[in-house]
């Protein structure tokens, strides 16, 4: 997934980008919430991930905010309170997902992982096409009981087309959801990834067709 993290403590910052880019997510962040909403007004994201102690406006205005220009985004709050009254406040404003700092790692995986398989409209941790099994819980891929060695960007790319099996999905779609806009992108990223992906799953996979000029499409038959 591509996600937005909206975080003010660099050192927890630097922690959150690189859990998250470890797992395979496209991740952009900024330090505050007048920065949020800019970004978020502009670019496509599955996943916000908003700390609701932020200078200026907070992560609750932030919020309100999005909502009310009618954005759906998922937002996964971070809160160092412990008062219930924040926490019912938040999810009352439209926040999916509530996390308590300190927190482990592993939760917070596991929160966006969820997050994703609702956003996706299946709550399983498994995308099944054809003989290609993707578990999005273990990141592990497997075609016909074969298991797929997927580079992080592999597995990205494959994740966002068997997402959207059997339809076309643009290019431009693709290099959104797999790199942030801080991270350099060469002309041919996406292509280099089709490719390798392409000899990993043959022979006995689901094929990756081009259709030119828009995108790619992964074979759900």
């Amino acid at each position: 997934m591509r996600i937005l993290i909206v975080e003010d403590d660099a050192a927890l910052l630097r922690g959150i980008v690189a859990l998250l880019r470890g797992a395979g997510h496209a991740v952009d962040h900024v330090a505050g919430g007048e920065d949020a909403l800019m970004v978020l007004a502009d670019e496509p994201y599955a996943l916000v991930v908003l700390d609701v102690g932020l200078p200026g406006l907070d992560g609750f205005a932030v919020l309100q905010a999005l909502r009310r220009r009618g954005d759906k985004v998922p937002v996964l709050m971070l809160t160092a309170r412990d008062a219930l009254d924040d926490r019912v406040r938040g999810l009352d404003l439209g926040a999916d997902d509530y996390l308590r700092k300190p927190f482990a790692p592993e939760e917070l995986e596991a929160r966006i992982r969820a997050l994703g398989r609702r956003r996706g409209g299946d709550p399983t941790p498994e995308l099944v096409i054809g003989s290609l099994v993707l578990n999005r819980s273990t990141g592990q891929a497997q075609v016909a009981g074969r298991p797929l060695d997927l580079r992080r960007r592999e597995w990205a790319v494959l994740d966002a087309l068997a997402a959207r099996a059997g339809q076309i999905v643009p290019r431009e779609t693709l290099q959104s959801e797999v790199f942030g806009f801080d991270e350099p992108v060469g002309p041919n990223a996406i292509e280099v990834n089709i490719t390798r992906l392409r000899g990993k799953l043959a022979p006995d996979g689901p094929a990756i067709r081009t259709v030119r000029g828009v995108g790619y499409l992964l074979d759900a038959g």
